[in-house]
């Protein structure tokens, strides 16, 4: 199914003692990128998140949110630097002699300096907890793919609408090349009566003029492979594969052929059909930047 690029994602459970929370938000990215934010505690996490959504998107820069929070506190122990404390309290007695100062702090006072209290937590099972971020970011995971397919096939119908039009245009300008040759073949032979009058003219030269300008305006080829890239493009969005970069190089070749075909046309009709085309293909090209 078509997937968007753009797309977002969240969930949050309790799982044994830890409230997880995962974030999903992406944009549309040549290749994937993948930024996370976690509590620096649990960056054993990161690589391992990286690798599993990659296994799900493979196009997109994607933000990811991850927040734990573990709520048995028997899990935590406050230990005391003492020689750190001991060096606070008498960095604070010589400054109070020095400047005749009253020693007016206290224990929560002497407690606020960095790393006098340090935290430890009894040491976690990374698998465990591995599989319990899994279990989280698989429920935000499902809910990203699913507004990336909601928006793929929002961008997959406009798609079809606008290549639909272009083969009703390439449809025209086949039908009308022919007519093109016919009616300059009528102007030449006109022409030629209003400056020689009635004189016989000289067919055989008639002739090699009329096939020296249809080889000019000839469009058939460039027709044939614009209708062939469509055909093709239609069929790339009813794949279940990535199709946003093989789509980018269609679209490229679409416009090739529109140009070629631009530059040929020798009937105004043409003219502002191959302006219709390039008109509806710079469009597909917009959508297909945020095409998975």
């Amino acid at each position: 199914m078509l997937k968007s690029m753009t797309g977002f994602g969240r969930a949050a459970k309790e799982i044994d003692g830890y409230v997880i929370s995962v974030e999903l938000k992406s944009v549309n990215h040549r290749y994937f990128e993948f930024n996370c934010r976690l509590p620096r505690q649990y960056g054993f996490a990161e690589e391992k998140l990286k690798s599993y959504i990659n296994s799900k998107v493979s196009r997109g820069k994607v933000d990811c949110y991850l927040g734990i929070e573990a709520l048995n506190s028997d899990n935590a122990e406050v230990a005391v630097n003492h020689t750190l404390a001991s060096a606070y309290v008498k960095a604070l007695g010589e400054i109070s002699e020095k400047y005749s100062l009253k020693p007016d702090y206290g224990t929560v006072a002497v407690a606020k300096f960095p790393d006098v209290l340090v935290v430890k937590k009894a040491e976690e099972d990374e698998e465990k907890l591995w599989s319990y971020i899994r279990e989280v970011a698989d429920e935000a995971i499902e809910r990203f793919v699913s507004m990336r397919e909601v928006e793929g096939a929002k961008m997959k119908a406009d798609v079809e609408s606008r290549a639909a039009y272009i083969l009703d245009c390439v449809k025209f300008i086949e039908e009308r090349s022919p007519q093109t040759v016919k009616e300059y073949n009528d102007k030449l032979i006109a022409r030629v009566h209003e400056l020689i009058g009635d004189v016989s003219l000289d067919e055989a030269r008639i002739i090699q003029e009329v096939a020296i300008y249809a080889d000019k305006v000839a469009v058939a080829e460039e027709t044939v492979r614009l209708r062939s890239h469509i055909e093709q493009l239609f069929t790339f969005l009813q794949s279940e594969e990535p199709i946003g970069r093989k789509m980018d190089f269609l679209v490229q070749e679409m416009n090739r052929e529109s140009n070629t075909i631009g530059s040929k046309a020798g009937d105004v009709s043409i003219a502002r059909k191959v302006v219709d085309i390039k008109a509806e293909i710079e469009k597909i090209r917009e959508q297909i930047q945020n095409i998975e």
